[in-house]
């Protein structure tokens, strides 16, 4: 079993040794602009072109509520686009997270990382634009990841964005 660590600092440049894999929840339309996914779209254009590419065939593919999309942006990193918001509004159906898919999300996640044997890295998933709870997303984690004894490391940013 391994514990989530908390740190100040960027999730883009994650403090580890080995193969890393940046993981960070993406919505199920095909949008990508906002949020956590520009600091990721800064640092490498891979991630943001296989995800759309990913959208534009979703008629073919596995793009879903649920899925998992890695993408290898440098020798010892990864980044983890995973389709765990419905839209991008709140409305009537409430706030664009969803649970159900971060979770199923996160058991691919946790099968890549055991594959590539790597730490995972990323914000607080699910919980700035899509509007989740770290209460509900953080147990998540624990339960795909930790008891896998997968590392984890959370970032918070510090100048209090995301």
């Amino acid at each position: 079993m391994s514990e989530i660590t908390y740190v100040r600092g960027d999730a883009t440049a994650p403090q580890a040794k080995g193969t890393k894999l940046i993981a960070h929840v993406c919505n199920d339309i095909g949008g990508w602009g906002k949020g956590f996914v520009l600091a990721v779209s800064r640092r490498w254009p891979e991630p943001e072109r296989a995800y759309r590419a990913w959208h534009r065939a979703r008629a073919t593919n596995d793009f879903a509520l649920g899925a998992a999309q890695f993408v290898q942006v440098e020798p010892y990193v990864w980044v983890a686009n995973l389709v765990g918001q419905r839209g991008i509004r709140t409305g009537s159906k409430g706030v664009p997270v969803r649970y159900e898919a971060i979770d199923a999300a996160l058991a691919r996640l946790a099968d890549k990382a055991a594959e590539l044997g790597a730490s995972v890295h990323m914000p607080r998933i699910g919980c700035g634009l899509a509007g989740g709870q770290w209460s509900r997303v953080e147990p998540l984690i624990i339960e795909r990841l930790g008891r896998r004894g997968i590392p984890v490391t959370v970032y918070d940013h510090g100048d209090g964005e995301r």
